[in-house]
């Protein structure tokens, strides 16, 4: 006689869900945010209301013997007229530490962007679910980790064994703030995003604010990081400011250095790592805007072009070279008062060989093999003895790159 089976519905709140700074109660459920409510009050740009509402990072956690667990959720996808359609987000499970298994939902909503003219339209659709299903019949760790690239509302859990938060294990807590790259796209997966994979090696708990578009130096972003807790923290700087094209060289300085004053403010002495642009060819000289390339886009490709002129650095345009400069400077300045700030040239992450080994597929973002080099490598920079994030993880016992104020690239 088969017996009956029994589910158990369990509430979605904060001690369950970690890497997001703010949770909204919606009509459907719980809406992670990377953002917090005050700096969302502060913000009118739609790209990064969008950005700060797509889960980077953020996960489900919990401790259960449940052998089959649920997640309904609803999605907000979003497609491009004229492009490819983008991948379906990607739920990873994690069970112990080690990758079990993934999902996805169905239904959901699309926002279509019209590129060409920056309008925008959404279809409704329903609530979906992710199930994991023939999971080990034992007390375990289990972490959903939410798509990276889909605004997610949460809407049930659903396991078949009872569920309790997992207690803290004292792991050091990195805060990482980044551009698209870092929120990303377009990796395989949201655990294997390049902070993530970062993480993973590092044995440290992530908070991700990658923020697709949006890495831009405003305020009330370092004012965010500045109250959140945290044991580590990461900066990374240079290419949304010049695919958007928001400043000149006059404005950068005292941006960098207001935005590092703030986030100290409320992280004196905690390690506070500033790195520079990965290698993009289209704006190493060249200045911003970038904009879609439409004669790729009319062949079904998604590219994209620097529009600016080399000429232009003269009147104090920003190119990656200019910014890579302008912030090894800037940290030499501050690191005579604070032993604790570091500095990384991007290109060690991703140089001149990897761009041959592995072109950006649309120019500007790695694929998901970069992602994955771009994390390990950050680990053995970051995580080893000696590095400006030596915590204990597995690269505690050495690396191969020097400490110190500044790390320089090996491209």
């Amino acid at each position: 006689m088969s017996t009956p089976f029994h589910w158990i519905t369990t509430p979605l709140t904060p001690d369950l869900i970690r890497g997001a700074l703010d949770l909204e109660h919606t009509a459907h459920g719980v809406l992670p945010h990377r953002l917090p409510a005050r700096a969302r009050a502060q913000n009118t740009d739609g790209q990064l209301a969008m950005a700060q509402s797509q889960p980077s990072g953020v996960r489900v956690v919990l401790r259960t013997r449940a052998t089959v667990i649920e997640l309904d959720a609803l999605r907000t996808k979003r497609a491009y007229v004229g492009a490819p359609p983008r991948p379906d987000g990607v739920y990873d499970l994690i069970v112990d530490g080690q990758p079990a298994g993934q999902a996805g939902v169905g239904g959901g909503n699309v926002l279509t962007v019209d590129l060409a003219t920056g309008s925008a339209q959404t279809r409704t659709g329903p609530v979906g679910t992710a199930r994991f299903a023939g999971l080990p019949d034992r007390v375990k760790d289990v972490e959903i980790w939410l798509p990276y690239n889909e605004t997610t509302e949460l809407v049930a859990l659903r396991t078949d064994a009872p569920v309790e938060p997992v207690p803290d294990r004292g792991r050091a807590r990195w805060l990482h703030h980044g551009s698209s790259i870092s929120h990303g796209s377009d990796a395989a997966s949201p655990s294997t995003t390049w902070p993530a994979v970062a993480g993973f090696l590092g044995g440290v708990e992530l908070t991700n604010l990658g923020l697709g578009g949006s890495a831009l130096l405003d305020p009330f972003t370092a004012r965010a990081m500045r109250d959140t807790p945290a044991d580590l923290i990461s900066v990374k700087i240079g290419i949304n400011l010049v695919n958007t094209d928001v400043m000149r060289l006059r404005a950068f300085g005292p941006a960098v250095h207001g935005f590092l004053d703030t986030v100290r403010e409320g992280h004196p002495t905690t390690p506070l790592l500033v790195i520079s642009p990965i290698l993009c060819p289209i704006h190493e000289d060249t200045p911003g805007p970038s904009a879609p390339d439409f004669e790729e886009l009319k062949a079904g490709r998604m590219r994209f072009r620097a529009t600016g002129d080399p000429a232009e650095r003269a009147a104090g345009k920003l190119t990656l070279g200019v910014i890579r400069d302008e912030l090894a400077r800037l940290v030499r300045q501050r690191a005579t008062d604070d032993p604790h700030l570091h500095y990384l040239d991007g290109r060690a992450l991703y140089g001149e060989a990897d761009f041959a080994e592995l072109p950006l597929p649309d120019r500007l973002h790695p694929d998901a093999a970069t992602h994955r080099r771009m994390g390990e490598r950050f680990a053995a920079v970051a995580f080893a003895s000696g590095g400006p994030f030596a915590s204990g993880g597995p690269f505690a016992s050495g690396g191969p790159l020097a400490s110190g104020g500044s790390l320089a690239a090996r491209a």
